[in-house]
């Protein structure tokens, strides 16, 4: 498939989901040719920088799809980067540059039952994960939020348990979301994973899956989204040097 331009969309309105979860819907005449069926692919909000010679780029994941409609879901938390800041002002009628969308990334349903396990930066993704699942799967959607009151209501299969866990501090370790998935019941048969979270909570999510279950390559994702601390363009070369460490010690 050709790359494809970025395109000017505009803001069609602001909906405020839950305490930190701000969507945001773009609309426009430049998406009469996006293509259809694009719920879990990702675009790039960019914004130009005065007297820089690269813009900024943020990634966000397109939640929902309507006719000549995206919605992005922002995870509001301080302090707030350049995207999110965008997303609390934004008004129907601004203008932003979006490039995509980006391939979907979404977990093997070839499996007897599955496991999503994330943070709010994934909870947009493993929404769409949890919506495109069979009626009759089975397993686990661990997710961790801020607060009580960032719990939404989400399409899923009656037999995939949703577990929602409160952390309302980030733990600079990551030890948090992996605590809680060690805890659950391994169920018999071949699982799929997906998992997308802060960067240190991906690595010791890693390292169990490693260690202590028998998965298979082609039923995996581990991502992180973002890292503690870090700005984007930080945590991509983080990510960059994670991913030679680990292929050189494989």
């Amino acid at each position: 498939m050709a790359k494809r331009s970025p395109m000017e969309l505009e803001v069609v309105r602001s909906t405020q989901i839950t305490n930190h979860m701000l969507r945001i819907t773009l609309g426009g005449n430049a998406l009469t040719s996006f293509p259809d069926d694009q719920e879990g692919a990702y675009v790039k909000l960019i914004f130009p920088q005065r007297n820089a010679p690269r813009p900024l780029m943020r990634t966000y994941t397109i939640r929902r799809q309507r006719e000549m409609e995206i919605d992005l879901d922002f995870a509001l938390h301080e302090p707030m980067g350049p995207a999110s800041t965008w997303a609390v002002n934004a008004k129907p009628g601004d203008r932003i540059i979006v490039g995509g969308p980006g391939p979907k990334k979404l977990i093997n349903q070839d499996a007897d039952w599955f496991l999503l396990a994330g943070d709010m930066a994934a909870l947009p993704a493993i929404s769409v994960n949890l919506s495109k699942l069979p009626e009759d799967a089975i397993g686990y959607a661990v997710i961790e939020v801020a607060s009580q009151a960032d719990i939404q209501s989400l399409d899923h299969p009656a037999k995939m348990e949703l577990h929602w866990e409160i952390n309302s501090t980030h733990d600079p370790n990551g030890d948090f979301l992996v605590s809680k998935v060690e805890k659950l019941e391994w169920l018999q048969g071949q699982p799929a994973v997906w998992s997308a979270c802060e960067f240190n909570s991906m690595r010791n999510l890693r390292q169990f899956f490693h260690d202590q279950r028998d998965i298979a390559k082609t039923h995996l994702y581990l991502s992180s989204y973002w890292k503690l601390g870090q700005s984007e363009d930080e945590h991509k070369i983080a990510k960059q040097q994670d991913a030679e460490q680990t292929a050189a010690n494989t």
